[in-house]
């Protein structure tokens, strides 16, 4: 079994995505716009032609979905998107410290990354396109928080 994440967007998936794929070393493997659907679709205005209607995202073994979405097919996409955060787990700290800076980039830090008593390098960010994400090394030592 796998559980992928799905993110919506409002016109941006397609950069976003763009974005996800350089900071993780990653490959889209699939990005249809909604201008390519079936001719009965009802999406009819002009502006949504070039919107993904799915886009998916491999990075290693693991992978991120999305789409772009207005507020007539999903009421909440204007918000704020609350209630989780995407989580990169790394054993490697230099690596978690740039994909933090990275996803940093034009967004808002909400935790900075720093060594934590569960882990060597942790942070959290708010990104460019209001995704939440966690990041967070892995201990070297089984798991058990670093003491100190």
């Amino acid at each position: 079994m796998k559980i992928v994440t799905s993110l919506s967007f409002q016109g941006q998936c397609r950069e976003a995505f763009e974005f996800y794929a350089k900071v993780l070393d990653g490959k889209i493997t699939a990005a249809f716009p909604y201008g390519d659907g079936p001719p009965d679709m009802p999406i009819t205005d002009e502006k949504y032609k070039d919107w993904l209607m799915h886009c998916w995202l491999d990075v290693g073994d693991q992978s991120l979905m999305g789409a772009d979405m207005d507020v007539e097919w999903s009421p909440n996409i204007d918000k704020p998107k609350n209630g989780f955060d995407v989580t990169l787990h790394t054993e490697d700290l230099a690596q978690a410290e740039r994909w933090f800076k990275a996803l940093s980039e034009g967004g808002k830090e909400v935790m900075p990354f720093a060594a934590t008593f569960w882990s060597p390098g942790f942070g959290s960010v708010v990104d460019k396109f209001g995704v939440p994400w966690m990041v967070n090394t892995i201990p070297a030592d089984e798991g058990k928080p670093p003491q100190g």
